[in-house]
């Protein structure tokens, strides 16, 4: 059995919470579960919380909630990580009580990010109804959605994430894009693609996160809110060819960027053969200024010579 089950939660520091709350609630469709001084946390499914955010200079990912099945597993996971040198910390009854989990521990991975593993997390009271993502989202026992990550050492993550904590290789994209090299790496912890992805030569740890909703109008809709609300677009639609998720991408406020998207494949490991595309995406996804080229200018008329 696999050590990580699902991701289960990501954490935030955000310098503008008021902003972020606005963001949350009225472009992504996520609602507010509980608030506290400095800090709330947001819901998207079933799980009573997906995202904690809280007030901080970092504007940055601070830690990642991957879940797994019980203590045994949680104990197992440990003893693995420990006997590989890795310091894994018992979170406190405190820590656990913020995350809303029965235990945690703690640790981080080569690239300096704080991994949290995770079991029992408490789920809503009602379930969850987005007032503007209609469809709902693709989470519950598939986790959140994904997030990619800065590794400036490949090599190490990939080893950390496979090797200890079970992960599968999914694919690699190894491209060119708008003049800029790309080299990620994608793994699954479940039938989801990809529940974390990572590459070199990003300005933060967190380059984006995935929400999947269940129609593709969602997406569309969810485009328009952000245009709307004056959300800074990084690329348009697109569907990219190892996913197959068909999705734009955009910033929040603390300037890493979201995706949202549809239409996310499955993998089977049965049959699933790992392979290296050769581009971002099948069609689409280019930045926005790409379709606004300049026009030319009308030339000027001089009234006088014009015919009567």
């Amino acid at each position: 059995m696999r050590a990580i089950r699902q991701l289960g939660y990501l954490a935030f520091e955000v310098s503008d919470l008021a902003a972020w709350e606005a963001f949350a609630t009225g472009v992504l469709g996520l609602g507010v579960a509980r608030r506290w001084d400095g800090g709330m946390s947001l819901r998207m499914d079933g799980h009573a919380q997906r995202f904690f955010v809280t007030q901080g200079p970092a504007d940055d990912l601070v830690a990642v909630g991957w879940q797994v099945a019980d203590e045994v597993a949680l104990d197992a996971v440990a003893a693995r990580l420990r006997a590989a040198g890795h310091d894994v910390v018992e979170g406190t009854a405190e820590e656990a009580d913020a995350r809303q989990v029965v235990r945690l521990v703690h640790l981080r991975d080569p690239g300096g990010n704080r991994v949290e593993l995770v079991f029992g997390p408490a789920m809503g009271e009602a379930p969850f109804v987005s007032p503007m993502a209609r469809s709902g989202f693709v989470a519950d026992e598939l986790g959140l959605g994904h997030l990619v990550i800065n590794a400036p050492d490949t090599a190490a993550t990939a080893a950390f994430y496979q090797e200890l904590l079970d992960f599968k290789l999914s694919d690699r994209i190894v491209c060119e894009f708008y003049g800029h090299p790309v080299d990620i790496t994608f793994l699954h912890a479940n039938p989801r693609h990809h529940s974390l992805a990572f590459g070199g030569a990003q300005q933060k740890r967190l380059h984006h996160f995935l929400l999947e909703v269940k129609s593709l109008d969602d997406v569309g809709a969810a485009l328009d809110r952000a245009v709307g609300a004056g959300v800074r677009i990084a690329q348009m639609i697109g569907r990219h060819p190892n996913d197959r998720m068909v999705s734009f991408y955009a910033f929040t406020p603390s300037g890493f960027q979201f995706e949202y998207g549809w239409g996310g494949r499955l993998v089977d490991d049965a049959t699933w053969e790992p392979t290296v595309h050769d581009r971002i995406s099948e069609w689409g996804h280019h930045p926005p200024e790409r379709y606004a080229p300049r026009r030319p200018k009308p030339e000027k008329v001089d009234k006088k010579e014009q015919p009567t």
